[in-house]
């Protein structure tokens, strides 16, 4: 018979580093569906959704958008929308 009663003891935590927190969230149309999209600092995309959504709602509460995103510092980021797409979009700045 063996002697492993119960659960696996857990292992001891390895300490890692933590990703970037979002910086940015822009609001746009994309074929006429409304997107959010969460950007680093450095403007890396690292999400992308449904910007109807209840998470986007609480993300932008009490946040005032800078509107367009047509700046030489989006040209990478949004490189796949139109200059009108990213000319109405809304940028918010999120706390960190």
């Amino acid at each position: 018979m063996s002697q492993g009663f119960g659960s696996e003891s857990p292992r001891a935590h390895t300490q890692t580093a933590h990703r970037q927190p979002a910086r940015y969230l822009v609001v746009l149309d994309s074929g006429g569906f409304a997107v959010a999209r969460l950007f680093l600092e450095t403007r890396e995309l690292v999400a992308e959704f449904d910007a109807a959504t209840e998470e986007a709602v609480q993300m932008t509460a009490g946040l005032v958008p800078t509107k367009g995103a047509d700046g030489p510092e989006w040209d990478r980021a949004l490189e796949g929308h139109s200059a009108a797409e990213r000319g109405a979009a809304e940028v918010y700045t999120l706390d960190v």
